[in-house]
C-alpha cells in the first residue's frame, strides 16, 4: 500500500474516532420540527456556543414532538434531553440549571397581537383599557399566562397550539399575543386562516429566554455559558441575531408602536437586569 492510501486511512480512522468520542448534547427540538423556523435560532445559537466553548459536543435534536411540561421532566431527570430553552420563571431555576444570558435577548417578551383582519382599525382605534378588556389566548402552561392575568388583561388558556389560532379566526377569542420573533413565520404558515397583525400595539414585559440543562450538569452549563460569552464578545451572535430577527424586527417596527409595558410576577431576582447589552433595544435596533 503507499504511503498517500496509508496516510488518508489513519486520517479517517482519527476524524471517525473523534466523530464517535464527541459527547452528544440532545436538545428539545426534533427534526420532524425542521419546518418550523422557531426553531432556527436557538438550535444555530446553541450549536454556535459549544463550537465556541472549545469543549467536544455534538449537537443533536431530541427524538420527538413533547409538551412543555414533559419536556422540563425529561431535561431534570436526564431522561434523553439534556438542554432545551424557555422563558425563566423560579420555578424553573428551581427545576434546572439556567444559563442566565437571554438567547433572543430578550425579544420573547416583545408581543404583537394576532388578529382577524376585519377589526384592525377597531384595534387601532382603542385605547388601552379597552384592550384590557378584551380577550386574549395563551398557552396554559406557559409563563406568559400568569403575567397577562397579573396585569389585569383577560386571557383564556389552552393547551392546543394551533386551535389558539382557530379560535382567533372564528372569533373565540378577540386576540393572540405572539413574539415579534415568532409571528410573521407563524402567520405565513398559517395563511389560509387569513389572520394579520394588529397595528398601533406592542405589549412588552422581561421574559428571559434561557437554555437549560439539567440541574446537576455543571460542566454543560459552564461549556455553553463560556460559548455564549465569546459569541457576544467576538460578534457572531450579533451576526446570527440580525440575520434571524432583522427582517422581522424592521417589518415589526417597535419603536414606532404604542407600548403596554407589563410587569413580569415570576422574574427572578437573578435576573441580569443591570447588563445592558443583554437585552434588545428597538431604538438602537439591537
Amino acid at each position: 500500500m503507499r504511503i498517500g492510501s496509508i496516510l488518508l486511512l489513519q486520517l479517517m480512522f482519527v476524524f471517525s474516532f473523534q466523530s464517535v468520542a464527541a459527547t452528544p448534547v440532545v436538545y428539545a427540538w426534533p427534526e420532524t420540527l425542521s419546518s418550523d423556523e422557531r426553531g432556527d435560532y436557538p438550535v444555530a445559537l446553541l450549536k454556535l456556543a459549544l463550537e465556541k466553548s472549545g469543549a467536544d459536543y455534538r449537537a443533536l435534536p431530541s427524538a420527538s414532538v413533547m409538551t412543555q411540561h414533559r419536556t422540563l421532566r425529561q431535561v431534570s431527570k436526564a431522561q434523553g434531553i439534556d438542554v432545551l430553552w424557555t422563558m425563566t420563571s423560579p420555578e424553573r431555576e428551581q427545576q434546572l440549571r439556567p444559563i442566565r444570558i437571554p438567547i433572543d435577548r430578550g425579544l420573547l417578551g416583545w408581543r404583537l397581537l394576532v388578529i382577524v383582519p376585519d377589526r384592525l382599525h377597531e384595534f387601532e382605534e382603542l385605547t388601552s383599557e379597552q384592550l384590557h378588556r378584551l380577550l386574549a389566548i395563551q398557552g396554559s402552561d406557559w409563563p406568559d399566562f400568569p403575567v397577562l392575568q397579573a396585569n389585569q388583561f383577560r386571557v383564556l388558556g389552552s393547551g392546543d397550539f394551533e386551535g389558539m389560532f382557530r379560535m382567533v379566526k372564528f372569533g373565540r377569542v378577540d386576540y393572540f399575543p405572539r413574539s415579534v420573533t415568532e409571528i410573521w413565520s407563524e402567520l405565513s404558515e398559517r395563511e389560509s386562516l387569513g389572520l394579520r397583525v394588529a397595528p398601533k400595539w406592542v405589549l412588552h414585559y422581561i421574559a428571559p429566554l434561557y437554555f437549560f440543562v439539567q440541574k446537576d450538569n455543571k460542566e454543560l452549563a459552564a461549556a455553553i455559558e463560556l460559548g455564549l460569552r465569546t459569541a457576544i464578545e467576538d460578534g457572531s451572535m450579533q451576526a446570527l441575531f440580525l440575520r434571524c430577527f432583522g427582517p422581522a424586527l424592521d417589518k415589526a417596527d417597535l419603536a414606532g408602536r404604542t407600548r403596554i409595558e407589563l410587569i413580569n410576577p415570576l422574574l427572578p431576582k437573578e435576573t441580569p437586569l443591570d447588563n445592558a447589552e443583554l437585552w434588545f433595544d428597538p431604538v438602537k435596533g439591537y
